[in-house]
């Protein structure tokens, strides 16, 4: 008996699909291509995971930054090899897009112009935070465009290598104004101070830790850099990008470009102070 009470209906039990939106995920791979080619599907999925790692990225990057302002070293260096975890997936799916024939993705590659990969804000979101801040990535962008204040806001808050370097003086190196390129060189007093952080690193573990951590994530950055350029080598040559870029010559030149040059700078500085190492860490002659 209800007594006159209004009946309630309980709220509908929480599914796995309802959760992960599978439906509507699934609806989003629309083909271009006419007559349909099949891996035009690939193409597009591929290109989806990655915008959902670099979502990822962007989610774990932005609270090491709150993390490292907090001074908790280790966890933002658990964060990191997190990050570190997911860039190595990243290289891992170019080998998935490698599964196609030049001719396979040629079949249908005209079908994507003018888009291309190089108009990717959050890509660009994620080299920005990373270090990488320049400006002119907004000219890709209408002055209107949800994408530019995206990027706007990012070039104006710190960056991880911003947070680094707080951190570094809250624990007592003295690294002010390390963010200027001019003042990181070797013989700096910025290198000095990262000289002290690897000679003293049992003293100041986690910074040892975090400085480690900082160079693989920029590693690995670089090797998926250098994983898809080759990548579109294969396919196309050195045919033009489908958004007018110069295609693998262009991804020819970000390939060197590094989040923390000063900890790479900081290796070839620790080699030359060492001085008289013998030939086996030296990688010395087989004869």
């Amino acid at each position: 008996m209800s007594f006159g009470l209004p009946f309630k209906d309980k709220p509908p039990r929480l599914s796995y699909g309802g959760y992960l939106k599978i439906n509507e995920l699934i609806s989003l791979q629309q083909l271009h291509s006419d007559p349909l080619q099949h891996d035009e599907m690939l193409f597009i999925i591929i290109h989806q995971v990655y915008e959902l790692w670099f979502k990822e990225l962007l989610h774990e990057l932005d609270t090491v930054i709150v993390l490292l302002s907090r001074e908790e070293a280790l966890n933002a260096n658990r964060l990191l090899r997190r990050c570190i975890e997911i860039e190595e997936v990243l290289v891992n799916q170019v080998g998935v897009l490698e599964t196609m024939t030049p001719m396979d993705f040629l079949a249908f590659r005209d079908h994507l112009m003018p888009a291309s990969g190089f108009q990717s804000a959050q890509f660009r979101e994620v080299e920005i935070v990373s270090g990488l801040k320049d400006p002119h990535v907004l000219e890709n962008y209408a002055a209107d465009s949800v994408e530019r204040k995206r990027l706007q806001d990012r070039l104006a808050r710190p960056t991880v290598g911003d947070a680094f370097y707080g951190l570094l003086s809250k624990r007592g190196f003295n690294v002010q104004g390390a963010a200027d390129e001019e003042k990181r060189g070797p013989g700096s007093e910025y290198m000095e101070e990262m000289v002290r952080l690897y000679e003293e690193a049992e003293k100041h573990y986690d910074l040892f830790l975090l400085a480690e951590s900082l160079i693989e994530y920029d590693e690995f950055f670089l090797l998926w850099r250098l994983r898809h350029v080759k990548m579109v080598e294969r396919m196309i040559g050195s045919k033009t990008g489908t958004g007018g870029s110069e295609g693998a010559a262009y991804l020819n030149k970000t390939a060197e470009r590094r989040f923390f040059p000063d900890l790479w700078t900081l290796r070839t500085y620790l080699s030359n102070r060492s001085g008289g190492c013998n030939g086996a860490v030296n990688g010395g002659s087989h004869g």
